[in-house]
């Protein structure tokens, strides 16, 4: 999987621009707040229709006007596919092969993407919502049944809390409602923990073996998904639907006293481990940085493994978060292997060393300019 070219319209610092990419290692360079971020920001947002940076689309529009577009052309096994996403003041729209698509989960996964940024460490050390919104941007892309899962699991959470509020302040009275939203999100929920579960299990085995790679083969890493309900590989998905209804039946008067769901996918958490010892806990900068590093280029594999093709690479300023033997084991990884977007101030040490042959772009306030090949 290939991103050919890029094109955006009015979208943040650019008002009109149109770059073509090389297959390879592609190097954003400029000094700060010229538009470097924002340009990888676009391709993110060309992959997942919505940006990693803010949850407010309308700051994805160029100053004073009133739409922004973000389109590109995919080159995949079977032919490019032109791709678009579009921001109004109505919300957003997406087109896949010149079709406008009237659920966003047909649209997303035509183009797969591996963000790599400074705040992706807090994968290790962060709370427990960074990691599940981790597993749900990379898994949706990997798998429609995910998104789909997702997509109706937070439906039904969302309606389920409104109305234990409404019980809690006395609005309603009635729980045959509550027992059926329930029984939708224990549905859903069994559904969505069995896809975690799997997917966190196949990315474990990829992020084992790059970790023991980079520690020198010094360190073992594992994961355990941490959840309400007992959790293992023989568990099905209805094993886990009937302990959430278990939950909500035994938790209903205390969620109702709150007015929150207490117990599902939304509350649970993954746990990293370094030779058996926690390492968001008790592991070292160093190991918690190594295995940060693991799972982002894990996702790589476990991309190829499931959609057959491999996703691009955003490096979005993370080499100057990186020492020189993380940043080799990095580049290594990825060298000849899947394209790639890097953003830097400059490029020097380890990087110049061992990219070969990059395409540069130098980025001065909103324009982009491809270097000469020498």
């Amino acid at each position: 999987m290939l991103l050919e070219e890029l094109q955006l319209h009015n979208f943040r610092n650019y008002a009109d621009t149109k770059v073509q990419f090389s297959p390879g290692v592609n190097i954003f360079i400029g000094a700060n707040a010229q538009g470097k971020t924002n340009l990888m920001e676009a391709i993110y947002v060309l992959a997942l229709t919505k940006s990693h940076r803010t949850a407010n689309d309308r700051e994805l529009i160029h100053w004073k006007q009133k739409r922004a577009t973000v389109a590109g052309r995919v080159k995949k096994r079977l032919g490019s596919v032109p791709l678009e996403v579009q921001f109004s003041g109505r919300g957003k729209r997406v087109q896949l092969n010149h079709l406008f698509q009237s659920r966003l989960s047909t649209y997303v996964g035509s183009l797969n993407v591996v963000l790599f940024a400074p705040e992706d460490l807090a994968i290790v050390k962060g709370a427990p919502v960074v990691r599940r919104q981790f597993m749900d941007t990379e898994f949706s892309q990997m798998s429609s049944q995910y998104l789909y899962q997702l997509s109706r699991y937070n439906q039904v959470l969302k309606q389920r809390n409104q109305y234990l509020k409404q019980l809690k302040y006395h609005q309603q009275t009635d729980q045959v409602l509550l027992g059926v939203l329930s029984d939708e999100l224990a549905a859903a929920g069994g559904q969505l923990i069995a896809l975690r579960a799997t997917l966190l299990h196949q990315l474990e085995h990829w992020a084992a073996d790059l970790h023991h790679h980079i520690s020198t083969e010094k360190e073992d890493l594992t994961f355990k998904y941490a959840s309400q309900v007992e959790v293992s590989e023989d568990q099905t998905a209805s094993d886990y639907e009937r302990q959430l209804r278990e939950r909500y039946h035994q938790n209903k008067d205390h969620e109702i006293e709150l007015g929150t769901t207490l117990s599902g996918p939304h509350r649970d958490d993954v746990h990293f481990f370094v030779n058996g010892a926690n390492v968001q806990s008790f592991g070292s900068q160093g190991q918690q940085r190594t295995t940060a590093l693991s799972v982002k280029l894990a996702e790589i594999d476990l991309m190829k493994s499931q959609t057959g093709e491999y996703p691009l690479l955003l490096l979005d300023d993370v080499l100057s978060e990186l020492d020189d033997e993380r940043q080799t084991h990095l580049l290594t990884a990825i060298q000849d292997k899947v394209q790639t977007f890097l953003t830097t101030t400059s490029l020097s040490g380890v990087a110049r060393q061992l990219i070969h042959q990059p395409t540069i772009f130098r980025i001065t306030d909103g324009h982009v300019q491809k270097e000469e090949t020498q």
